[in-house]
């Protein structure tokens, strides 16, 4: 007799209430995370405009790119925080709240009230994250601090791009770093209160997290005496590890990472099995040597066929290897397509395609994955949920304290 399939488990944050007054990446990314794990995120706006992410652009079919990605599956609150009456609203939220995050300018937080120390002091079951851009101390403590800022004071830009020119990353590190170790810090926080009853602070810096993504290149420098080269596409110390192009127009990513992967490449895909034993090549300190003509003898070969002809003679030889893909074609990858990683959310403008979270529980309920909210979508169910009543909430609005 066969036992009947077991429920799927609740998303791990289920029950979990989050506060959030956030701006840009950092913390929205942070929280989005929470949010697709079954969290309820209440994301505090201005009334004038809300999140200034929402209006980086008009990509997402008239909505800003960066801010479809970072704050689906939340409640938007627009509400004024200058005004006693928008703050205290705001205040009676984060008593009921398990969780609260915040990454406003250096000491905006604080003249609130709401940095997380203070509130720490006032719910000590509360998990209060402080998300800066060098920290509270120190002199770089009132810097501003936006994403490509961070990437060229954590050296970030130093290693990336070619010998002649520094580049940053495409994407922005510094606040994707600081999200997600704000993500885990609140979840560390969390599991530590399942067993001691107490939340309790929590800070991270944009500085130092990207600081920590550098720890390569930092201790190539700090105990080998030298910053590592940037090599834009090439590997630095191996060869051939570089992009090379096909016949079509195409690109092709290979790596080499032993002399018997070089023996294989020399006679299945160069067809040239004279250079798996002749010194100039046979060894991946002479390659590296000889990098120039390495790479000459690589890039004719794969020069003379099409992209998946030359992709599928190197995987038959058994070489690692890549596309080299632009955006939209990563939109259309197959392995995404068929792992089905994609999802349809909701939006103000209707149903948005969205990458599913890359952490798969199985046997757990689905990502949450909710509707990006329109400004101020729930500013009226949750002041009502605070002891509003309508005619309260009909001043606010008047006065301009909330939308």
């Amino acid at each position: 007799m066969q036992s009947s399939p077991r429920p799927p488990q609740p998303l791990p944050l289920d029950g979990i209430t989050v506060v959030a007054v956030e701006q840009a990446v950092a913390a929205p990314f942070a929280t989005r995370q929470l949010a697709d794990l079954g969290a309820r995120v209440i994301k505090v706006e201005r009334p004038d405009g809300g999140d200034f992410a929402r209006g980086y652009d008009t990509a997402a079919a008239g909505l800003a790119s960066h801010f479809v990605w970072a704050n689906r599956g939340k409640e938007s609150l627009a509400v004024d925080l200058k005004d006693p009456r928008g703050l205290a609203a705001v205040r009676a939220l984060i008593a009921e709240a398990d969780v609260f995050v915040q990454n406003l300018a250096q000491g905006a937080a604080a003249r609130l009230g709401l940095d997380a120390a203070s509130l720490c002091a006032e719910h000590p079951r509360l998990v209060a994250v402080d998300i800066s851009g060098y920290g509270a101390g120190g002199p770089y403590a009132d810097k501003k601090a936006y994403d490509m800022l961070v990437q060229c004071e954590a050296g970030l830009v130093s290693v990336t791009g070619t010998p002649e020119q520094p580049v940053k990353a495409g994407i922005p590190a510094a606040d994707i770093a600081a999200a997600m170790y704000a993500f885990s810090g609140v979840l560390a926080a969390l599991l530590r209160r399942s067993t001691t009853g107490l939340g309790g602070p929590v800070e991270v810096s944009m500085l130092e997290a990207l600081a920590e993504w550098m720890g390569h290149p930092l201790h190539h420098a700090m105990h080998g005496g030298e910053p590592p080269v940037r090599t834009g596409l090439a590997h630095a110390v191996i060869a051939p590890y570089d992009a090379y192009g096909t016949a079509d127009g195409a690109r092709v990513l290979l790596s080499v990472q032993n002399d018997r992967e070089w023996r294989r490449l020399a006679e299945l895909v160069l067809e040239r099995p004279e250079l798996a034993v002749d010194p100039a090549y046979a060894t991946n300190a002479a390659r590296t040597a000889h990098r120039a003509a390495t790479d000459e003898l690589v890039g004719s070969a794969l020069g003379r066929l099409d992209v998946d002809t030359a992709l599928a003679r190197l995987e038959k030889a058994g070489i690692a290897c890549a596309r080299l893909r632009d955006v939209t074609e990563v939109a259309a990858h197959p392995q995404l397509a068929a792992r089905e990683r994609w999802r349809e959310v909701g939006s103000p403008v209707g149903p948005l395609r969205a990458l599913l979270p890359p952490v798969t529980l199985p046997g757990g309920a689905d990502p949450a994955m909710g509707a990006v909210p329109a400004l101020g979508e729930h500013t009226g169910a949750l002041l009502r949920a605070v002891g509003m009543s309508d005619a309260e909430i009909a001043a606010l609005r008047r006065d301009g304290v909330v939308a």
